[in-house]
C-alpha cells in the first residue's frame, strides 16, 4: 500500500527546472537567476520557500511566498532577493539583484502542496569576483618605480610597473582584462597622474634696469603638479628693500629704483611634492652711465657705416670695369663684322663690273681708262726694251692675264670712285651702240690727263 502511494505522488507533481544536481555560476555585482518551476496535477501549491545552506550544515530561510498571505520579507534579504514572477505558486524562480561573493553556496527550493505534501530541489551557486570594471586615477610621484592596486576581496589584483616621469602626466593607461566569465578581453581606459615638484622661473628683469626706473616688478612663473600653493621672495645676503610689495608670485617695487636695490633675488615655489628655488640678478646703472654707453656706440655705428660705403664703392667700381671691358669686346667684334661686310660688298661690285665688260661690242682692254701714273709706266715699259727698239707686241698684244693689276697702287677711296665711273660710262656706251655699228666700237672716252694707245699700222716685217 505504501509503495502505491509513492508512485501516485511522483506522478502528480514534478520539477520542470532546475534539473537534478544543477550548478550555476554568476559574476559579482551582476544579477543572478535561480530557476525553480514545479508542475502539479490535481494538486495545489500552497507555499514556496527558498533556503541557503550555511557552512555548518544548517539552513537559512531567505524568502517565502504563501498562496494566501503573499510574500513576507526576511530581514536583510528583503531588498536583496525577490521572485521573478508575480505568481510564485506557478513560477518560483528567485532573483538576486546584485550578487555578492557571500551569496555563494547551496540553495534549496521547497514546494508545499496539498494534499501531497512537500517537494525540494537543490542547486549550487558559484560566485566569481567581478573583473576590474573601472580604475581609480593612478597617482604616482615622479621617480616612484612601482604601484599596486588590488580589489577589495583580494581575488583580482592589478599590478603596475613603470618609472614615471613628468612627461607621462595625463597619458592614457589602459588595463586589459581576461576572465572566464567574459566573452572577450575587456579594455579599461584610465589616465596616469604623475606628481612632480614646481619648476619656477623669474621673469621681468631684461637687463636694462637703471636707477630711477618706475614700476619695476619681478614675476615668478612656475609649473608643477599640483600647482604651487605658496611663493616666498628673498634677496641673497640681504633683506628685501623697503617699499617692496609681495603679492603671491609677484614682487613689485612701489617707488623708483635706488642704487641699493641691486642684488640676487630668489623665489621659492612650493607644492605638496616639494619646494624649488629660482633666482635672477639685478644690476643697476645710473642714467649718465647709460647715456655714456649709448654715446660710445656712435663711433662703432659710424665705422660700420663707413665700411659699408667702401664696400659699395668697390663693388660699383668692379661692376663698371666689367661692363666697360665687355663693351670694348662687343665693339671690337662689331667692327670686325662691319669690315667683313665691306669687303664682301666691294667684291660683289667688282664681279658686277666684270660681267658688264663681257659684251663683245665693247673692247675689254681699251675701254677702261687707267690712272695717269699707271698708264704712263705701262707706255714707258712698252717703248723701251733691251735692244732700245719699240716692242709693239708687248704693248698691244698683252693678254688679260699678263696685264698688271688695275688697283695695285690705288687708295681705297680712289678705287671705289673709279669703279663707279667706269660702270656708269660702260653702261651708257652699250646703250648708244646699234646693230649697224662696226664690229670695232670706238674706245671709251678717257679721263683728263690719260694717254690713248691705238694699234700701230703693220710694219714691213709683219710684226704688229
Amino acid at each position: 500500500m505504501q509503495k502505491w502511494l509513492i508512485a501516485v505522488l511522483s506522478v502528480r507533481g514534478e520539477f520542470l527546472e532546475p534539473p537534478p544536481s544543477f550548478s550555476l555560476r554568476s559574476i559579482a555585482e551582476e544579477q543572478t537567476r535561480l530557476p525553480c518551476r514545479f508542475r502539479v496535477q490535481d494538486e495545489q501549491v500552497v507555499q514556496v520557500t527558498w533556503f541557503r545552506e550555511r557552512p555548518d550544515g544548517t539552513k537559512e530561510q531567505l524568502i517565502t511566498a504563501h498562496h494566501v498571505q503573499g510574500q513576507p520579507g526576511f530581514g536583510k534579504f528583503a531588498d536583496h532577493l525577490h521572485f521573478e514572477s508575480s505568481d510564485p505558486m506557478a513560477d518560483s524562480t528567485l532573483i538576486i539583484r546584485s550578487t555578492e561573493v557571500s551569496d555563494e553556496g547551496i540553495y534549496t527550493c521547497h514546494i508545499s502542496t496539498f494534499p501531497s505534501g512537500n517537494f525540494e530541489r537543490q542547486l549550487s551557486l558559484t560566485v566569481w569576483t567581478t573583473p576590474i570594471s573601472s580604475l581609480d586615477p593612478v597617482e604616482m610621484v615622479e621617480g616612484e618605480s612601482f604601484r599596486n592596486r588590488s580589489s577589495e576581496s583580494g581575488a583580482v589584483t592589478a599590478h603596475f610597473s613603470l618609472h614615471p616621469l613628468r612627461s607621462m602626466n595625463g597619458r592614457s593607461l589602459d588595463c586589459l582584462v581576461w576572465h572566464p566569465a567574459l566573452d572577450k578581453p575587456r579594455r579599461i581606459t584610465n589616465r596616469l597622474v604623475v606628481l612632480y615638484p614646481p619648476n619656477p622661473t623669474v621673469r621681468g628683469n631684461d637687463g636694462t634696469w637703471v636707477v630711477g626706473l618706475q614700476g619695476a616688478s619681478l614675476r615668478c612663473d612656475s609649473g608643477g603638479n599640483p600647482q604651487p600653493h605658496s611663493f616666498t621672495w628673498s634677496r641673497r645676503g640681504a633683506a628685501l628693500p623697503e617699499d617692496v610689495i609681495v603679492e603671491g608670485g609677484t614682487l613689485r617695487f612701489g617707488r623708483p629704483l635706488a642704487p641699493t636695490d641691486g642684488g640676487v633675488y630668489e623665489c621659492e615655489a612650493r607644492n605638496s611634492v616639494g619646494a624649488v628655488k629660482a633666482d635672477t640678478e639685478i644690476l643697476l646703472e645710473s642714467g649718465q652711465r647709460q647715456e655714456a654707453s649709448v654715446n660710445n656706440l656712435w663711433p662703432l655705428l659710424g665705422g660700420a657705416a663707413g665700411a659699408l660705403v667702401i664696400v659699395l664703392v668697390i663693388s660699383m667700381a668692379i661692376l663698371t670695369c666689367y661692363h666697360k671691358r665687355k663693351n670694348r669686346k662687343l665693339e671690337k667684334e662689331l667692327n670686325e663684322k662691319m669690315e667683313e661686310f665691306s669687303t664682301l660688298s666691294r667684291q660683289a661690285s667688282i664681279r658686277r663690273f666684270d660681267s658688264i665688260n663681257t659684251d663683245p661690242r665693247i673692247p675689254i682692254d681699251d675701254n677702261i681708262p687707267l690712272p695717269p701714273e699707271s698708264h704712263t709706266r705701262t707706255s714707258m715699259s712698252s717703248l723701251s726694251g733691251p735692244s732700245g727698239k719699240r716692242d709693239s707686241h708687248s704693248t698691244l698684244s698683252m693678254g688679260r692675264a699678263e696685264r698688271p693689276p688695275l688697283y695695285s697702287s690705288m687708295r681705297r677711296a680712289e678705287r671705289d670712285a673709279f669703279t663707279q665711273n667706269a660702270f656708269t660710262q660702260n653702261a651708257q656706251n652699250a646703250m648708244d651702240i646699234g646693230p649697224s655699228a662696226s664690229q670695232n666700237p670706238s674706245p671709251l672716252p678717257m679721263g683728263p690727263g690719260s694717254v690713248s694707245v691705238s694699234p700701230a699700222p703693220p710694219s714691213q716685217d709683219g710684226v704688229q
